[in-house]
């Protein structure tokens, strides 16, 4: 799927819709605005300035345009038939001290939450995009994992240590990912390599990715707002598998241990597989062998029906969460989607849990005993970081909502060509293409999913984010998605 990009005008984001969004963020359930104690805490603080010194590595970053809380920082090379992976992440266990006014404002909010006008941080932002962030051009401490993997990407050997780094270059997804296509060397030149082994070696563990288009809304230079929603480069599927490596590496020390907290998810029932199974088959691309994480691995990206296909599929990805011990580790501790037991360890900046996974897993590597701190508050985490999810999910969702109804309500009256995702009794979801608008509509008729059918915009409520559509029957003559160019 390319990228779309539905793009609201400042005139109207000046008005109705800036009012919207602005009541929105005064509505989200956790705190704004950081204590002072909190700001001085984070504006004073250094981090621990020991460690090995690796600023002569040159590590870089890769994140999205403009992104100031750097998390991770990567460098990568050749060794022997296989290769070297270093992956450091931001020294945030080594910036904020247990028990502090930082630490309380960070376990109130559980992770930086991510608004149409704007980011609520985890963090003070003197810390999660200055003093901590791994930005190109300055010394930063940090928790550097070192991966040796061979000619099929298997490691062979791992560590963890603290060092001070220093970024040569602040690398985002677009250019770096035209200038691999290009054949240009550079800080990411040997990342489709080891991704691919990467994901190859999911592929053999029996991981599954999703991979649904993103969606997100943004803001355009001209002031206005805009959905885009496009597949994620194939850059950005590389550069998880870094992330999903370190992930697995910490889980496994944690296990090891005897402490620690992972991020599970179940294996889907036979029931979900069956009903997926029906799915497939009637939408015309029947999964009839080989694992459900292969299936997907394959379907076409330009496919009108893939969408259809991926969104009934994340019924399959249900039932995440985290589980910790300290003791025994738990006999549930697969997460499905990758295929083994993976912890979240990787964006400290941003996530609450992650500064727990590192600082046991430092802890471990260096022999030492887990801190008091965190085996006390380690039964906490669990929930406060469901809470979390569940509030960052309804904002997002909200946020969505709110700029679509904008999006629309010009429209209402027009009749618009769109294709069915889903169908429930006489509803259905359905993806028009021009505005980019994912949303709920009445339907009739012998409507099914991958359909294209005519709906017209009865309403859209900016204020309250609501939109309603009514669909005709199928698309003149009764055109498929399988059939209509101008669905894909």
């Amino acid at each position: 799927m390319p990228q779309r990009r539905s793009h609201v005008a400042p005139s109207a984001a000046d008005s109705e819709l800036a009012r919207a969004l602005a009541a929105l963020r005064e509505t989200v359930d956790a705190p704004r605005e950081f204590s002072a104690e909190a700001r001085a805490e984070a504006e004073a603080a250094e981090g621990v300035p020991t460690g090995r010194d690796l600023r002569d590595v040159p590590f870089a970053t890769l994140d999205p345009v403009g992104s100031r809380d750097l998390d991770q920082a990567f460098h990568l090379e050749r060794r022997g038939s296989g290769y070297t992976v270093r992956y450091a992440i931001a020294d945030v266990p080594g910036f904020v001290k247990p028990g502090g006014a930082v630490d309380a404002e960070a376990r109130r909010r559980g992770q930086t939450l991510y608004a149409a006008d704007g980011s609520i941080p985890l963090h003070p932002r003197a810390l999660s995009e200055d003093r901590a962030s791994l930005l190109a051009g300055v010394d930063r401490p940090a928790l550097v994992w070192t991966f040796d993997l061979d000619d099929a990407g298997e490691v062979v050997h791992r560590a963890l240590e603290r060092a001070v780094i220093r970024s040569r270059a602040q690398l985002d997804y677009g250019s770096t990912q035209r200038s691999l296509d290009a054949g240009e060397d550079g800080p990411a030149a040997l990342l489709p390599e080891i991704g691919a082994l990467l994901l190859d070696q999911e592929r053999r563990r029996g991981g599954a990715s999703l991979n649904l288009p993103d969606e997100e809304v943004v803001r355009t230079p001209d002031g206005g707002y805009s959905i885009e929603r496009r597949r994620p480069l194939p850059v950005e599927e590389w550069n998880a598998q870094l992330s999903l490596l370190t992930g697995m590496a910490a889980a496994d020390l944690m296990r090891e241990a005897g402490v620690g907290i992972l991020r599970t998810m179940p294996e889907p029932d036979p029931a979900a597989f069956a009903s997926f199974r029906l799915q497939t088959r009637a939408l015309g691309r029947p999964w009839t062998s080989g694992g459900y994480g292969e299936y997907l691995r394959l379907l076409d990206r330009d496919d009108p029906l893939t969408l259809p296909i991926l969104s009934a599929a994340s019924a399959l990805f249900r039932g995440a969460g985290y589980v910790a011990f300290d003791g025994a580790a738990p006999d549930e501790v697969v997460q499905a989607a990758i295929g083994a037991p993976y912890a979240h360890a990787t964006a400290p900046l941003r996530r609450l849990v992650d500064r727990w996974v590192l600082a046991i897993c430092l802890a471990v590597s260096e022999g030492r005993s887990v801190p008091t701190w965190v085996r006390e508050s380690l039964g906490d985490l669990p929930g406060l970081m469901q809470e979390s999810a569940q509030r960052a999910s309804r904002l997002n969702a909200a946020t969505v909502n709110i700029v679509e109804a904008a999006l629309l309500a010009p429209l209402v009256g027009t009749e618009l060509e769109a294709t069915v995702i889903e169908r429930r009794e006489d509803r259905a979801t359905v993806q028009i293409a021009d505005p980019a608008v994912t949303a709920s509509a009445s339907v009739g008729g012998g409507a099914v999913p991958g359909d294209v059918v005519r709906v017209t915009v009865v309403r859209a409520d900016i204020a309250r984010g609501e939109v309603e559509l009514s669909a005709a029957d199928v698309a003149p003559e009764g055109v498929s998605a399988q059939e209509s160019p101008s669905s894909s």
